[in-house]
């Protein structure tokens, strides 16, 4: 019975390792990125996942109206929504 518990701890310790090398800070980054989409506020500069650098112009509940630079306007979902870039 102790040699079988015993051939279980590096099995269990590989889940261990797995979960803080890999899950847990997966899920910290996902975290960030909806906290950050949630606080989006209409005149940010912002960068898409298409890598469209735009400002907002208007915001709803799951959409975002982004302008670019020659006044055209966008509207994309707030998912899509890579980064909020500081000037």
């Amino acid at each position: 019975m102790e040699g079988g518990l015993l051939g279980l701890l590096p099995i269990v310790a590989m889940f261990v390792i797995f979960y803080f090398l890999l899950i847990r800070p997966q899920q910290k980054k996902q975290k960030q990125i909806q906290q950050m989409q949630a606080d989006l506020q209409k005149g940010n500069d912002i960068v898409t996942i298409g890598g469209l650098h735009g400002k907002i112009n208007a915001l709803d509940e799951g959409t975002v109206v982004i302008v670019i630079e020659d006044g055209t306007k966008l509207k994309f979902d707030r998912s899509a929504i890579r980064d909020v870039v500081n000037n």
